[in-house]
């Protein structure tokens, strides 16, 4: 069976963390006539740490405050129990509409029987909560797709297809309390997989899990760009001597590329012919810089300005009364049911097309990367 066929019915880790102090603007209007809520809402992300969640939910609060929705934003530090007192403050605060990025999606049970019991409603964001019916709604990208897109790109360019190699390959996944990390580490594996069995792909490390199950074992804690480093220094200095040479990385996202790609420099690896292969998600400025440069060979774009409208949507059609639109019924099981989901289709961002992609839509600035 195939990974993607295995993973069906899992989780995909979202939770935004939410904010004790209102951010947003003004008296929150009443819902429309079809019995629907105040739109008051909490958001929480999980963490400032990452340039991504900082626009994902500044974005979200901007549109919501404009709308005239009463907005409480806030970050937990990556501390699941911030994560839950946050989610406690907002309901007490009178916040309706939840929309929540996980830290830990299998943590937040308790503190959402909570929220049903005060009839908010719970709209997980990009990251799948798991183990509880109190979760209403998820939006994110196709995350079995981004990785796949990674594990395709890998394939196309070495030419496995063609039957090239072998080449030495290095994979990590992500963080082990995410569920989006395993339908990321899934999707790349499942295109990769068959060509570490044909002996096309070689991991020096060992470190090449036999199925998805086991994608945790080489997971990088909180996406930690020090840990990927440490892990890649780690692995470089026990596995690769005598000359012998890594060919390609597979990083989950951008946050562990950075890592791995500082702990190749000071190994001496530069950008050129023989600088290996390193995947990325996210666009984040920094890896659109290393891009550029020759240090990290692809990224994996989810436009979160697009995910941010469609949860824009949702929770307007929420407080108006009104069933949000959804496009998926059936992939994702949370342990307890199938949650209702909008999935995002993510794109591949090379060297090539950061002018045209990232810069062209507004997504980044030229001047933030240097162009």
């Amino acid at each position: 069976m195939s990974l993607s066929k295995s993973l069906a019915a899992a989780g995909t880790v979202a939770v935004l963390s939410l904010s004790l102090a209102a951010c947003g603007g003004g008296a929150a209007p009443q819902a429309g006539g079809g019995g629907g809520q105040d739109c008051n809402v909490g958001i929480s992300m999980p963490t400032r740490s990452l340039e991504r969640w900082i626009n994902d939910g500044e974005g979200l609060r901007s549109k919501l405050a404009s709308a005239g929705c009463t907005v409480d934003l806030q970050y937990a530090d990556n501390k699941t129990d911030q994560q839950i007192s946050q989610i406690q403050n907002q309901v007490a605060g009178g916040s309706k509409i939840l929309v929540v990025a996980a830290i830990d999606g299998a943590a937040l049970a308790p503190v959402l029987a909570e929220a049903k019991k005060q009839d908010a409603t719970v709209i997980a964001y990009d990251r799948l909560i798991n183990g509880t019916e109190d979760v209403d709604y998820y939006a994110t990208f196709d995350n079995y797709k981004v990785g796949q897109l990674q594990g395709q790109y890998v394939e196309e360019t070495l030419k496995l297809k063609d039957g090239k190699g072998p080449f030495n390959l290095e994979a990590f996944a992500g963080s082990p309390d995410d569920n989006n990390a395993k339908f990321f580490f899934a999707g790349a594996w499942d295109v990769l997989y068959p060509y570490i069995q044909k002996g096309q792909l070689t991991v020096p490390s060992g470190k090449a899990p036999k199925s998805a199950a086991e994608w945790a074992s080489i997971g990088v804690q909180g996406w930690a760009s020090d840990k990927a480093q440490a892990e890649m220094d780690n692995r470089l200095s026990s596995f690769y001597g005598g000359g012998k040479k890594v060919d390609v990385v597979l990083s989950p996202n951008d946050s562990l590329a950075i890592g791995i790609e500082a702990s190749l420099k000071s190994a001496g690896y530069k950008p050129g012919a023989d600088y290996p292969i390193i995947t990325g998600q996210d666009a984040d400025k920094a890896n659109v810089k290393a891009i550029l440069a020759g240090e990290q060979s692809m990224t994996v774009w989810k436009d979160t300005r697009v995910l941010g409208e469609q949860v824009f949507k949702m929770v307007k059609s929420i407080a108006d009364g009104q069933q949000p639109e959804v496009n998926d019924t059936k992939t994702y099981d949370n342990g307890k049911k199938v949650v209702p989901s909008y999935l995002l289709v993510p794109e591949v961002v090379t060297e090539d097309a950061v002018k045209s992609k990232l810069i062209d839509s507004g997504f980044l600035k030229s001047s933030d990367v240097g162009l």
